[in-house]
């Protein structure tokens, strides 16, 4: 099945995306860029079933200069979003420590091919609120005998690879000053294991932005930063709790 495909989207197609906006342009008013319009739109038709529907506030990736916007955005063909849709539950996104640990078997077209015709690499960016700009290169091939492109489930996997070491690399650092401290990651606050990821869209030539939400609350996460030891993982967590 394709990635793209009306069947792989099931009611919720791409067009659909756009469809919420249609209604309260107006004529004068200037349209936006079609892949902000489904950035933003995914947050409206997404299905919720796991975690919050808290989605982490990123800013799209653009380049800096109006020129490099024209090169690598307005002329190029932008693909469509990439959705991680998921059984048991029927939703939206899948955990990212699920997808770090290969636990994907709930995960809906896992072995569709991804990244087709695009280069031997991609970019994948985080613009996470309160940090500078974020960037890492992925494969775009499966070099396993017999060699092609990678999977939805090895694209999962890889993406929760780059989070973690966004977050790994972040927690040394200090957040801007007027940064909203809500946002903050590390052991002690947002961690790869508190985030579903949604979508992956295609942003600029070469880039693709992951689009993720909270699996924990907010007010869970800053209660345990208060805590002297670092948070444990979800899923020991779990198994440490004792039954109500």
């Amino acid at each position: 099945m394709s990635p793209h495909s009306p069947a792989a989207m099931s009611n919720y197609d791409e067009e659909s995306l756009l469809q919420a906006f249609d209604d309260d342009d107006e004529e004068d008013a200037p349209r936006p860029m079609e892949h902000v319009v489904k950035w933003k739109a995914i947050r409206d038709q997404a299905i919720v079933v796991t975690g919050t529907t808290v989605y982490i506030p990123q800013i799209i990736y653009q380049p800096y200069t109006e020129a490099d916007r024209i090169r690598y955005i307005e002329k190029v063909d932008l693909k469509e979003p990439i959705i991680f849709r998921t059984a048991h539950p029927d939703q939206w996104g899948i955990a990212l420590e699920d997808a770090l640990r290969a636990k994907m078997k709930d995960l809906l077209d896992k072995d569709d091919n991804m990244f087709e015709n695009c280069g031997p690499s991609v970019s994948i960016r985080l613009q996470w609120p309160g940090y500078r700009a974020w960037t890492k290169q992925i494969p775009t091939m499966d070099f396993k005998s017999p060699k092609g492109p990678i999977t939805r489930a090895k694209l999962a996997k890889n993406i929760a690879n780059c989070v973690k070491r966004f977050i790994e690399e972040k927690e040394k650092e200090c957040m801007e000053m007027e940064a909203d401290r809500r946002w903050r990651v590390g052991t002690r606050y947002i961690r790869m294991e508190d985030l579903i990821l949604v979508s992956l869209h295609h942003i600029a030539k070469g880039s693709w932005q992951p689009q993720l939400r909270l699996r924990t609350p907010l007010s869970e996460i800053q209660l345990g930063a208060f805590k002297l030891k670092p948070r444990l993982p979800l899923y020991i967590e779990a198994r440490n709790t004792p039954p109500g």
